[in-house]
């Protein structure tokens, strides 16, 4: 083999090196544009960045090989390669949610709150535009300072703060609003309310930790949960209160628009740990008690239900509520009823709280003739979108003993963020072995170490609200790690192994969605969003640029997206958004340029709607 010239190696050697630190650098300079809540350059992010080592990464190459489709020897139609412009929306949209739009939700019944669930735009009329900011929009406060305090710019509506002004919710603060941890049902605050819930759950020693939150308004529960190591998945519709969910994902809180309705909840059976409802206004005892037959589909066996308010105590309470006592007593009484048939022990009833347990296994349910009862067919319920909600109890996995937990007995958080899942242990997901898993968070661990070589702010607690848009293993979310992030692992319900029961079997959170519509959240809720072979899962379901256009509407201004994709994959997307008002680089994968797999790194620019920064039309 004939030998390199010497010369053009080291030529070749000096440009990489270049362009390896002109990419750190790159990200240099996004710390100082990262903005305060004032619209001033962002401290914290500038402090990061000012100890941010510019030098070469010597196991990556970020040479802009792919600058070109002809350098990537892709062939083109030239007549193709114009690059196409995205407008701005007019700034009426700047809240924006295009599945729970106002206008198009009162066109659908009210019974069973058919109105307030997910109804996606038809093609034709759906928005190809980018939504604006707010004027005055500024980068939220980092956690966990954003638990307490938002930007009243960010989400300027008032309502909650008359309507709840004595419960304790939220207050108007000059340019801030305030959300002191209170709620309808705990006045004394979130962590006595909690505190009073852990003297019969096992909150504290890593036993509970995913918790789903019914109706969950600004989301406090969830938000002084994180203190104790646990994640709540909370949701709440989006009603005349205007800004429930937005407002707690501005505090740096998971939530998402939901409701319960007709439609079964976008997550496997078997997932949560707790499930919780303080004052959700949810009639669980209505419709034969299918709501609480769907909280038991995705309660995990030994989970616990917590149920606070109406009708609970009604004896001392119902001058209080103004509702006749013997309404309430009705209604607790069919609850009652019904937990009795889940095999629902009850744990505790105090004050206005009342909590149960559910059996771990079939066995030790005693009492119940399921010959009686209407059992669903399958034991692990996953197709469940846009499925009506069933009038079924969910039968338990077979076990081997009265003691044993049906579904498999989980380590104590954070032990079972990396520990074998009971669902990959027994085999139970077709084409993942336990050698697949430990393999997979291996690579991860690897790929997410690359990502902070090249972007020194990913675990600064810059980015605070993170989405992966195609989970898998849930490796991602597990290797990136932090108390500083949460991430809301997405589970494509056109994925090829559907895996988010291992998901939340590690501990995380996530949602079945399809990425042909638009995510049940507002626009700008999340800092960073990771899409790992999103582009080629959907190049022959649907238009690349709508799933562009919504990963900009759920970005936040100066908010990262990592890409990672076959480079031909990654060159059609890096023209669509040449026409979107973000900066991106291209470079190799981690383990170099003979790979086809490559990452693209872009950075949504900061514009406001009616600034000298925008162009967007009033």
């Amino acid at each position: 083999m004939a030998k390199g010239n010497p010369k053009e190696s080291r030529m070749r050697s000096s440009t990489s090196i270049i362009i390896v630190i002109g990419l750190c650098c790159f990200f240099y300079i996004l710390g100082a544009w990262q903005r305060s809540g004032f619209g001033k350059g962002d401290s914290i992010a500038e402090k990061i960045t000012k100890q941010t080592d510019c030098t070469v990464v010597p196991s990556l190459n970020f040479e802009t090989h792919h600058s070109s489709d002809s350098e990537v020897g892709v062939t083109v139609d030239e007549s193709e390669t114009k690059v196409k412009e995205i407008k701005p929306c007019p700034a009426k949209y700047t809240d924006y949610t295009p599945c729970h739009d106002q206008k198009r939700a009162m066109t659908f019944p009210r019974e069973g709150m058919v109105y307030r669930e997910r109804h996606c735009p038809p093609e034709e009329e759906k928005l190809h535009c980018l939504i604006p900011a707010p004027k005055g929009y500024a980068t939220p406060f980092p956690w966990p300072k954003s638990r307490d305090y938002v930007h009243f710019a960010n989400a300027p509506y008032k309502s909650l703060t008359v309507e709840k002004a004595i419960q304790n919710w939220v207050h108007y603060e000059g340019s801030v609003f305030r959300f002191p941890g209170g709620g309808t049902q705990f006045p004394q605050g979130a962590d006595a309310y909690i505190n009073q819930i852990a003297s019969v759950i096992p909150i504290k020693n890593g036993t509970v930790r995913t918790v789903l939150d019914t109706g969950c308004g600004v989301a406090s529960f969830g938000a002084y949960l994180l203190k104790k190591n646990v994640i709540a998945m909370s949701f709440a519709p989006r009603d005349n209160h205007e800004a429930q969910v937005q407002f707690a994902l501005e505090r740096g809180v998971p939530a998402i628009v939901a409701v319960f309705g007709t439609i079964k909840l976008p997550y496997p059976t078997r997932s949560f740990d707790m499930a919780h409802c303080s004052r959700c206004l949810i009639p669980w005892g209505a419709n034969d008690g299918m709501y609480m037959m769907e909280v038991d589909r995705v309660l995990r066996p030994g989970g616990y239900w917590v149920l606070s308010g109406p009708p609970i105590n009604w004896k001392n309470n119902y001058i209080s509520w103004q509702r006749p006592k013997e309404d309430l007593q009705e209604e607790q009484r069919k609850i009652e009823k019904i937990a009795k048939r889940l095999c629902w022990e009850k744990k505790s009833e105090k004050g206005e709280t009342a909590i149960w347990r559910k059996s771990i296994n079939a066995d030790a349910c005693r009492g119940r003739d399921e010959s009686q009862e209407t059992m669903c067919e399958a034991t692990d319920t996953t197709d469940v979108w846009y499925k009506k909600i069933d009038k079924c109890i969910t039968p338990y996995p077979e076990v081997s003993s009265q003691s044993e937990v049906a579904g498999g007995q989980l380590k104590p958080f954070p032990e079972r963020l990396h520990a074998i899942p009971p669902r990959i242990a027994s085999g139970s997901v077709p084409g993942v072995s336990v050698e697949d898993y430990l393999e997979d968070n291996k690579l991860w661990k690897k790929h997410v170490n690359a990502y902070k070589r090249i972007n020194k702010l990913l675990d600064s607690g810059r980015y605070r609200n993170i989405m992966d848009m195609n989970a898998g293993l849930g490796s991602f979310a597990a290797a990136i790690d932090s108390p500083k992030l949460w991430v809301m692992n997405v589970m494509p319900n056109i994925a090829e192994k559907d895996t988010l029961g291992v998901i939340y079997e590690r501990g995380l959170i996530g949602i079945y969605h399809d990425w042909c519509e638009a995510f049940s959240t507002y626009p700008r809720t999340y800092d960073l969003i990771h899409a790992n072979g999103v582009f080629s899962l959907y190049q022959d379901k649907c238009s690349a640029e709508d799933i562009l256009l919504e990963m900009d509407r759920i970005l936040r201004p100066e908010g990262t997206v990592i890409f990672r994709d076959e480079v031909e994959v990654l060159i059609k997307v890096k023209k669509i958004i040449s026409g979107m008002r973000w900066n991106t680089r291209i470079s190799d994968h981690e383990d170099g340029p003979q790979v086809p797999e490559k990452i693209l790194v872009v950075v949504k620019q900061y514009w406001t709607v009616g600034g000298n920064n925008s162009t967007s039309s009033e």
